[in-house]
């Protein structure tokens, strides 16, 4: 057999590939997984070969990114393709992907996750799990496969392949083959981003939009609204750039405001609908209550809408409730490529928005304006340590919701060069030409068998084989290649050398039932993916309807519940508890009965054994009011014991008492009570008597103030004897006591009184007290007396005073 010097070089090539893999793996020992540092470290670091051959900024291969986005949503997949630009073409390849300044000697220095499309074209490499290599080399011009983003902070990646030619090895680093993506940074109070293209895509294409909601009490724990949870119902279009329903640092309008904080789509359909030509589709959704059930229980609601050239943007909001003005949405998210062709898939995980229109931080605030109006914004786990989504280290908030938008139809003349999809390409069953056998000459096979029936039916591609024997080896130390061929292929009559036959895509999944209840109707779609070149239409239908039966019973007194959700947590961490699960009323009888079904059941269930804890119980009560309406008082909080009898006493105590302060009570004056009545302060004649009192506590917080300290009264003793005494002497002590009425205060005279002479007064005496009402004293005595003078009138005399009356 005669074999042609290109193909042994092409073979010659791979060999030497295989060579630089083989030896660039270190021996590791048997009982560790072989992590394929070696082989991932040298794909990283490997050079051209043959790098002598190629020009400079020659692109004849092509890395891209559905889309060709800058930026990467992340946990989003996108599609990725490998091209070869006509006449090349490739035998092998190889495909990455890096975070920016790694070289892939660790595990961590990969990126996100590849995605297998066609097991036929691509495969993981066995010594290199994070790349994607080729199944079986063959000649090819296209390979696909799916790349899911890392998750946040995982900053720029590199997307890198290889290729392996007829004779020419090309590398990561040329031309086009390294794709350079970043991470979609989230600026809050920025505008949300604009398409910067107009779109340059031909006929329309429709979506189906399905809704995912994940707010739930196992994701989001944290004051989770059991009782009231729901989503509202949804609203949104297909639309121009030059109308905007919602976005992040702008104002929410009337519609987004009842949208936001009510639920109620009613005003936003309205401005939606007012748009006129801006919009295509209105989309709506029904709510959802309660907010999640599992999809086997309430399937994900879904909507389907359709863009074209003009109308390439789709927008929607629904709310969570209850909550103050909390949303999720999409905003203006274009679904048009550069390629001027449709997005085949679109999948976003959202967090809440925050319209705002209300100032609340935690489900159910009371109702708070925001005044003035603030900007739309997204959420943070830093707005408030109140907020159900607070977390103090401040990270990433999580998804509430999915959304998944993809593309079941196409419309209309598609002139886009590039196909978008692997679906829309009419896959090249011709068989390929063999220009030269690469078969050794030492390796003598059979001829090839017929070509066996292909998988596929449908006009879906499939694959075919054939099979040939290998007769005798004449040198074993060149290995002779595989026995066994493999093509893609279609079903009869989808062959693109058919130019007059019709290419139809799968069938879409059926829609739901039209009834809720008893017989209605299901439909599903497909779509032409490729029209007759000679001009004809096609007739094979694109619409399929078909009845269905939803429930059997729809008497008028009848309900229709969904089934029994799981079970709740049990109540009890350890010992005997209670769990419980509900349903929800899907349709209420329609003689407007109430429904019968129970919703709700309850039963108990048993945890470990308590060893731990002694006790079960409940939570405090409030506290009680205070025991006074002003002043100091106490009050008690009570709980009470959930344990069964059998887990043992409980010592923990179920009754606590604190004191409470409540406005100060008003406080009267408060004073002692009066001292004894002093001495007549004259021995002869008219004097006058002194009695005090102290104060104990002055009026406080309005209480009656205090009254008088000291009271005087007259007392009178027997008249002076006036004997011996001429008219002159009265006149003169007359005038005396005349000035000392005059004069307060001023000390008598030692000699006023008959028959006497008198010291002058004494200092007086220190107070009694230094604050509350204290008494002083002072005396007079005699010096000298008279041998006429009388007893009475020369005794010696005392005067007492208040002192220090203020409060203590």
């Amino acid at each position: 057999m005669k074999v042609k010097r290109s193909e042994m070089w092409t073979a010659a090539v791979l060999l030497m590939l295989t060579f630089y893999v083989c030896a660039s793996v270190p021996e590791e020992p048997p009982d560790r997984a072989a992590p394929s540092d070696g082989y991932c470290s040298w794909i990283t670091r490997a050079q051209p070969h043959g790098a002598g051959s190629r020009r400079e900024g020659f692109n004849e291969f092509r890395l891209r990114v559905e889309g060709d986005p800058e930026h990467y949503q992340p946990g989003s997949t996108y599609r990725v393709s490998l091209y070869a630009t006509n006449p090349a073409y490739f035998r092998g390849f190889t495909l990455i992907a890096l975070k920016e300044g790694h070289n892939g000697d660790q595990e961590e220095d990969y990126a996100g996750n590849f995605q297998i499309i066609d097991e036929e074209d691509t495969q993981f490499m066995t010594n290199c799990p994070p790349a994607v290599t080729e199944s079986t080399p063959r000649r090819r011009t296209r390979i696909q496969v799916f790349w899911t983003a890392p998750p946040s902070g995982s900053d720029c990646v590199l997307l890198k392949a290889s290729i392996v030619q007829r004779k020419i090895i090309s590398f990561q680093d040329e031309g086009s083959l390294t794709k350079r993506i970043c991470e979609k940074e989230a600026i809050y109070g920025e505008t949300t981003d604009k398409p910067l293209l107009d779109c340059c895509a031909c006929g329309t294409a429709k979506y189906r939009v399905t809704f995912y909601g994940n707010w739930s009490e196992k994701l989001h724990p944290k004051d989770y609204p059991r009782r009231a949870n729901h989503w509202s119902a949804l609203i949104g279009a297909s639309h121009s750039k030059n109308y905007i329903l919602w976005e992040y640092g702008g104002y929410a309008s009337e519609g987004v405001k009842q949208v936001a904080e009510l639920g109620s789509p009613v005003k936003m359909e309205e401005e939606i609908r007012q748009k006129g030509d801006e919009v295509l589709t209105v989309i709506k959704m029904k709510a959802q209550w309660p907010a999640w059930q599992p999809l086997n229980v309430r399937a994900a609601p879904s909507a389907e809408f359709s863009v074209d050239r003009t109308r390439h943007l789709m927008s929607f909001l629904t709310m969570l409730g209850p909550s103050p003005d909390w949303n999720v949405g999409l905003s203006s998210e274009d679904l048009c490529t550069r390629e001027c062709g449709w997005v085949q898939k679109v999948v976003q995980d959202l967090i809440p928005w925050d319209a705002g229109t209300d100032s609340g931080v935690t489900y159910e605030s009371p109702n708070k304006p925001a005044t003035p109006q603030e900007k739309i914004r997204p959420l943070t786990s830093l707005d408030h340590p109140q907020s159900p989504f607070y977390d103090p280290e401040g990270g990433a908030i999580t998804p509430v919701a999915r959304v998944v938008v993809e593309r079941i139809a196409r419309k209309g003349e598609q002139c886009n060069i590039v196909p978008d999809n692997v679906d829309d390409i009419v896959s090249d069953i011709a068989q390929e030409e063999k220009e030269e056998d690469d078969t050794p000459e030492t390796c003598i096979y059979s001829n090839w068998s017929p070509w066996s029936a292909c998988s596929s039916s449908t006009c879906e591609k499939g694959k075919r084989m054939r099979q040939r024997m290998l007769k005798a080896q004449l040198d074993l130390s060149v290995p002779c290649p595989h026995t066994q061929d493999f093509e893609p292929c279609m079903g009869p009559g989808c062959s693109d050398e058919d130019a007059s036959t019709c290419m139809m895509s799968e069938w879409i999944t059926w829609s739901p039932c039209s009834m809720s209840c008893g017989a209605g109707v299901r439909s599903r779609e497909r779509y032409v993916k490729q029209f007759p070149d000679d001009g004809f239409v096609c007739t094979h239908p694109t619409e399929e309807t078909e009845p269905c039966t939803v429930n059997e019973d729809c008497s008028p007194s009848s309900c229709l519940v969904t089934e029994w959700g799981e079970w709740d947590a049990c109540s009890a961490t350890c010992g005997l508890g209670m769990k419980r699960r509900e349903r929800m009323v899907k349709m209420p009888p329609s003689d407007g009965s109430i429904c019968g079904a129970e919703v709700v059941e309850v039963e108990k269930c048993m945890m470990p054994e308590c060893h731990t804890i002694p006790c079960l119980l409940s939570p405090w009560s409030d506290w009680s009011d205070c025991s006074v309406t002003c002043g100091k008082g106490t009050r008690m909080r009570q709980r009470m014991l959930k344990s069964p009898a059998e887990l043992g006493e409980c010592n923990e105590e179920l009754e606590q008492m604190e004191k409470c302060m409540l406005p100060e009570c008003p406080m009267d004056c408060v004073m002692t009570e009066w001292s004894e009545w002093s001495e007549c302060s004259k021995s002869c004649g008219k004097g006058h008597l002194i009695r005090t009192r102290m104060i104990t506590l002055d009026a406080q917080f309005g209480g009656d103030p205090c009254p008088e300290t000291t009271q005087r009264k007259t007392c009178k003793i027997k008249k002076c004897n006036q004997g011996g005494i001429n008219s002159e002497e009265r006149k003169r002590r007359k005038e005396d006591r005349k000035k000392r009425r005059n004069k307060q205060g001023r000390e008598e005279s030692a000699d006023e009184l008959a028959g006497c002479k008198m010291k002058p007064w004494s200092a007086w005496t220190d107070c009694t007290k230094l604050c509350g009402g204290g008494i002083q004293e002072r005396l007079m005595t005699a010096k000298k007396r008279y041998k006429n003078a009388q007893l009475t009138s020369c005794k010696d005399r005392k005067e007492i005073r208040a002192c220090n009356v203020h409060p203590c």
